[in-house]
Parts: structure tokens; sequence; C-alpha cells
């Protein structure tokens, strides 16, 4: 039987969960380095209890910050259950670590079978057997690491019909009209031939760039002596540093997207992956001082002043216009005086909340003692 799933943006959950009771060992581990080679670890392992959902999820996404520095990485794991069936197999969701030169930092391509798949950093229900349950697992190996957070969001994606999504933002006021953080602005584009080792350089680090906005928003980031390295007349080293750092070896991408949010806690902040279900959830973060890091994919037309098309784009929205029109820091303007856009608040609810594209995902990351608005579960 073929579960069908209603099409309702309110069907998404984040639950946060601590690194408790956990359980010491050693294990061979296959590979870490990248080289094909294989080692003992010391290990700390915690396995979360089953979790119901809520309703029927299409899809699981991990975040978490941790402190993995040289000689130690993190490796989570979701294992997830169908409505009157057997627990999964434990999918690996990525393994995490700082810097470049130790562990490689990756996702785990080819884990599919007839109850899901993992796509990049996404598991994903197989067709007709949406989740309702889940477990997570956290295994940190090596020694000086330390996790601080970790967050699932269980989600179940509508496919609205085209133009729905608009329809809503255009009927609705906006609770930070006239609101405007001050986000400093960073453009990818002044990266491009940068280090193409990384994802082929500074063309496709709209991530990079748009994490590396708001930590400077919040004051954080690399050290200088952390970012020696770069090439004497770079623009904005941490850019470069950011995108070395949240390189992932298997997706051979800087876009996965717990990887920025792991990022981004090696400074202090403490955030997690979500989805949004309007322009209004997000104009409430953004009246409360938080940028949101965004995730959207269109064509040049259907987001008027963008001037290009993608198949999938960060940017940070950082405030509202006074008549509510959305106000974001763009990494894809060519430097980063034309990086401040103002896009149609319709256009632009309509790309980011569709199903068919990233269906509302945004990254949100915040110092760990600045409170968050209240919200319906879904942060």
């Amino acid at each position: 039987m073929v579960t069908l799933l209603p099409a309702d943006l309110r069907r998404v959950v984040l639950h946060r969960w601590s690194f408790e009771d956990q359980e010491t060992g050693v294990a061979t581990c296959l590979d870490p380095f990248g080289d094909g080679g294989g080692r003992a670890w010391p290990y700390v392992r915690w396995t979360s209890p089953e979790r119901e959902i809520g309703f029927p999820a299409t899809e699981l996404v991990p975040s978490w910050t941790a402190a993995a520095p040289p000689g130690a990485w993190l490796e989570i794991e979701l294992q997830a259950r169908a409505a009157g069936g057997a627990p999964t197999k434990w999918y690996g969701m990525g393994r995490w670590a700082e810097g470049d030169a130790d562990v490689h930092r990756t996702s785990l391509p080819g884990q599919g079978d007839d109850d899901g798949d993992v796509a990049v950093d996404t598991l994903v229900a197989a067709a007709g057997r949406p989740f309702v349950a889940y477990r997570v697992r956290a295994t940190l190996y090596g020694r000086g690491g330390q996790v601080r957070a970790i967050n699932v969001m269980a989600s179940a994606v509508p496919r609205l019909p085209p133009g729905k999504a608009g329809d809503r933002a255009a009927r609705r006021e906006t609770s930070a009209a006239g609101v405007e953080l001050d986000v400093p602005r960073r453009s990818q584009k002044v990266h491009t031939g940068h280090y193409p080792q990384w994802d082929g350089g500074g063309e496709t680090w709209c991530s990079p760039a748009s994490f590396t906005m708001v930590l400077d928003y919040w004051g954080r980031g690399p050290a200088p002596d952390d970012l020696k390295w770069v090439a004497p007349g770079d623009p904005c080293p941490a850019v470069d540093h950011a995108a070395r750092d949240m390189y992932d070896h298997g997706y051979q991408g800087t876009g996965n997207w717990p990887f920025g949010v792991a990022y981004a806690g090696r400074y202090g902040l403490t955030g997690f992956v979500t989805r949004l279900r309007s322009l209004d959830e997000l104009a409430r973060l953004i009246a409360a001082g938080v940028p949101v890091i965004t995730s959207q994919s269109f064509r040049e037309h259907e987001l008027p002043g963008a001037g290009y098309s993608t198949g999938g784009h960060i940017m940070v929205v950082i405030g509202f216009t006074p008549e509510g029109d959305v106000i974001a820091n763009d990494p894809a303007a060519p430097t980063d005086d034309g990086v401040r856009r103002v896009y149609p608040r319709a256009a632009f609810e309509e790309v980011w909340l569709r199903g068919t594209g990233s269906g509302g995902l945004v990254h949100i990351v915040h110092p760990p003692d600045f409170p968050l608005p209240d919200s319906e579960g879904n942060w």
C-alpha cells in the first residue's frame, strides 16, 4: 500500500538531543583518512532512544556542533522506522573533522536500500514508506573532541502547485517590515579561481561566503593566525578558510548543510538545519536579530533582480523593506558592494518554499545565550 502524504507545510519538527549515557570502546575504522587504510580508534558513543516523529516524514536531516580537532573525528548515523515496520539499518550521515590535513570530512554515498537512501546530508525515505520514528547515534573517535549539540529535523515536503507559495506571501503583512540587520557583505565571485581543489574555487562558494557573513555578524570567525596560509591580497581570507573547512570529500562540494552548522560551531555558535513554513516565520527571526541562511533554486525570470539561474544556491536574508519585500545578502553578486539585493516577497517565497526546491530549508546559527523567538516545533 502506498501512503499518501498530505500537502501540509506544517509537517516539520526539530528535535534536540544531548550527548549523554555514553559507551566507550575501541573500533577499527576503514578509510577515515581517505587513503584506503584503517586503524584502531578509541571512541565514545551515544545512542538515542527511539523518537516518534508525529507524522509520516519523507526526510530526516541531522545537524550538530562539536569540537573535532586533529586526532579526533565525529560520525553521525540515523536509523528510522516506517509504520508497522522493523527498524532500518544504521545510515551514515557524515564524518566531521576540523581542518584539512587529518581525517577526511565526508558524506557517505552508496547506502541506498528498500527503506531509503542518503542524499549527501539527507536521509530520504523510500517511495511509499515514510518514516514515523527514528534514532540517532553519535560516535566521537580519537581524543580531544567534544560533542556539544545534536539536532534532527524531520519533515514531509509537499509538492505544491506553482504559484501557491507566492500567493500566500502576497496576502500577508510582514512582522519585520523595515528591519534590516547589519550583516557584512561577502561575494563568492571575488574568489573565482581560488583553491580549485575545494569545489572548483569561489564560483561555487555560496555556502562558505554566507556562513562567513553570519559569523562576522556575530563577531566570530577564525583568528588571523588561522588565515596565514591564504595567498596575499585575498579580498576575504575567511571565505577561503570556510571553503576549505566545510569541504565534503565525498560530495566534492562545500554545500553540505550540516557541515556549515558544524563549522560555525567551531567558533562558539550553536545552530541547526530546519525548514520554515513561511516568510512570516522567517520575519520573526529577523525581528529578533537573527539573520537566516536560506537555500533555494530558480530560473532567472522566477526571481526578479537576481540576474542568474541556479539549481541550488545559498544566501542570507537580513531584513525586509517597509513594503515587506525581502532584503538578502546574495553572495552571487560580482563584488561585495553588489551583495545586498531586494527581492519581491511573493517571488522569493515561491522559489524558497516550493517542494521542488529546498522546501523552505534554512540554517540558523547564533550565540548559545541569544534567545530565539517562540516557534511551533521547527526550531
